[in-house]
């Protein structure tokens, strides 16, 4: 079984220091996700599990191996990152965009059909990148990513631009797909977070405050503190302790 491992991360840039001695042991079996608020390092602790950030000191290994010593098509065929934003150089199709994805590890173009269908991206499949909505381009890069199965999916806020229907699709794959592999997930939407994680790391100023199952850390007072508001909590099922978060005043 891989395992995700970050080890005393620290990242300065330009004087500033946007993660302080992280460290971090991920395996697949639940869906992760980091909260804070604006500032806390989350996207930067993604791209550092990503191996797109090098940290100041410290390192991120996957499977033993250090993520600096991958050559990076292999790092790519291993992990799958999902931006908070994309661009494409060229106006490519939402099906160029998959088949991206697809020739990243062998075997992949054979699930492009049934992916595309699945993700509701048949229709769209022949219209240029310009053409699609914000929502039609997050579903558009999550299948372009899941086409290879990578070993560890990390996405940056990827329900912001869907629906409420898409968002709940959306976190009920990544549930599902953590079940077998490392997936880490960005979220602001608090409430979203503690009903559809198994584990959330709380950030704030580049530290983990808090790391634990869901239930645990929304009950910790941790986390009013760190948001610096007055959170509800209302237990909606008593076997799996799930809570609403509602914010109840600064």
């Amino acid at each position: 079984m891989s395992r995700l491992v970050a080890k005393s991360v620290t990242v300065k840039v330009e004087g500033r220091q946007l993660l302080d001695g992280i460290s971090l042991d991920l395996e697949p079996g639940a869906l992760v996700g980091l909260i804070g608020p604006n500032g806390a390092g989350k996207s930067t602790l993604l791209r550092c599990l990503a191996g797109l950030q090098s940290p100041s000191s410290g390192s991120v290994d996957l499977g033993g191996t250090a993520l600096a010593a991958l050559p990076p098509r292999e790092r790519g065929r291993r992990i799958g990152y999902l931006p908070q934003t994309f661009q494409p150089a060229w106006d490519y199709t939402v099906r160029e965009i998959v088949e991206l994805g697809a020739s990243r590890t062998a075997g992949a173009f054979a699930r492009l059909p049934g992916l595309l269908r699945d993700h509701e991206l048949a229709e769209l499949a022949d219209r240029p990148w310009s053409r699609i909505s914000g929502g039609e381009r997050a579903r558009a890069l999550l299948g372009a990513t899941l086409v290879a199965e990578p070993t560890v999916l990390l996405a940056d806020e990827p329900g912001a631009s869907l629906d409420i229907g898409h968002r709940i699709d959306l976190m009920r794959r990544l549930h599902a797909y953590a079940a077998d592999h490392i997936v880490v997930v960005v979220l602001h939407d608090i409430e979203r977070a503690v009903r559809d994680c198994d584990r959330l790391i709380l950030l704030k100023r580049g530290r983990i405050v808090r790391d634990g199952a869901a239930a645990s850390v929304a009950c910790s007072p941790d986390l009013d503190r760190v948001f610096g508001v007055r959170f509800g909590r209302r237990h909606l099922d008593p076997e799996t302790d799930a809570v609403l978060m509602v914010e109840r005043g600064v």
